[in-house]
């Protein structure tokens, strides 16, 4: 520490001092503003950035409850879809069961009316038959009874007697 006050020297002490308040000085006068102004434009620079990065989260915010308003009226309009198709699949299925139900009612009627169509058909065929056979019958039996001479005239007075009691 002595060696440090030995070797003092009052004039290069004072041109020391004197440079450094020019420098003061100087610096003060060209670069104390520009400094300044830089520092202050970087201080607004980062306040507008922190500005803009909390209106940023503002409005993700926004948009993300928009996202889930949005998401939710999509499940609700999906439901309703989902919904109505259902009904209307039920819907289909009601009016083909009901249209099968009635085209099968149809058929079945159909079916029946052939039937007894076809059985009045076979009845009157087989009427008709029954008379060519009976007719046939009757003429063998009446050929039959009236080769004797005798059983025709016995014949004819039957025939006579029942014509006189009617």
């Amino acid at each position: 520490m002595e060696s440090l006050f030995n070797d003092f020297s009052p004039g290069l002490f004072i041109m020391q001092t004197f440079i450094l308040l020019i420098l003061i000085f100087l610096m003060v006068k060209f670069a104390w503003k520009p400094i300044m102004n830089s520092l202050n434009e970087r201080e607004s620079g980062i306040q507008a950035a922190l500005d803009a990065a909390e209106n940023a989260k503002k409005e993700m915010q926004n948009l993300q409850s928009d996202n889930e308003k949005l998401l939710k009226e999509a499940r609700a309009e999906r439901e309703g879809m989902l919904k109505e198709a259902r009904e209307m699949k039920d819907k289909m299925i009601a009016d083909a069961k009901e249209e099968a139900q009635a085209q099968a009612s149809k058929m079945i009627a159909q079916a029946q009316e052939s039937i007894r169509s076809e059985k009045q058909a076979a009845l009157a065929e087989l009427k008709n038959q029954v008379a060519t056979i009976s007719v046939e019958i009757a003429e063998k039996v009446v050929r039959g009874e009236l080769e004797d001479k005798k059983k025709q005239l016995s014949l004819v007075d039957k025939m006579l007697g029942d014509v006189t009691l009617n």
